[in-house]
């Protein structure tokens, strides 16, 4: 049992076992904890949402439509956890939900969650950015505005529209999806 719990500990990116680790050692009483399913291929959304071919061909030459189609980020999200990268189409969700945000109070406090979790040093799912990237967006929150993070989003939507997309038009899921 432990040699099983340390390869899939061992398949883990460095900040993934740092976060489960502290998981299991608050709650060592527990096997449940142990137990960490992770999927052999991505998850399909339900049925009653899927496009057709022709609507599905389209997120080949567009990310944006992709990402807009409930299915389709669905599908997106599940195709980024099979290859343990799903923290950039969080962050761009989250970013979408916080441009939203009308109350003041509301977006200081999104703003505080979307950097604790994406955006600082060792965030337990940080995103890839570059300093300067990083350095815009933390001065943008000392005012927090619907555009803080913008230059952070568009990077990210950048990273995956040339990496990530490529990858999921390629998977089997997606072949699938325009037959």
């Amino acid at each position: 049992f432990l040699s099983d719990l340390l390869l899939l500990v061992l398949s883990c990116r460095a900040k993934e076992i740092k976060t489960k680790l502290g998981t299991l050692l608050q709650k060592p009483d527990s096997a449940i904890d142990f137990i960490i399913l992770y999927p052999e291929k991505p998850e399909k959304p339900p049925k009653a949402l899927k496009p057709s071919p022709e609507e599905a061909l389209q997120w080949r030459d567009s990310l944006e439509k992709l990402l807009q189609n409930p299915y389709g980020l669905a599908s997106f999200r599940s195709f980024l956890r099979s290859e343990f990268s799903e923290e950039n189409a969080e962050f761009w969700v989250a970013c979408e939900d916080y441009k939203k945000t009308k109350s003041p109070v509301k977006m200081a406090e999104k703003a505080k969650k979307i950097y604790e979790e994406f955006i600082q040093t060792e965030a337990p799912k940080e995103v890839n950015i570059d300093h300067f990237t990083k350095a815009v967006t933390m001065k943008n929150l000392v005012e927090p505005s619907p555009s803080s993070f913008d230059m952070a989003q568009k990077r990210i939507f950048a990273l995956m529209e040339k990496d990530s997309l490529p990858r999921f038009v390629r998977s089997e899921f997606y072949q699938e999806l325009i037959k």
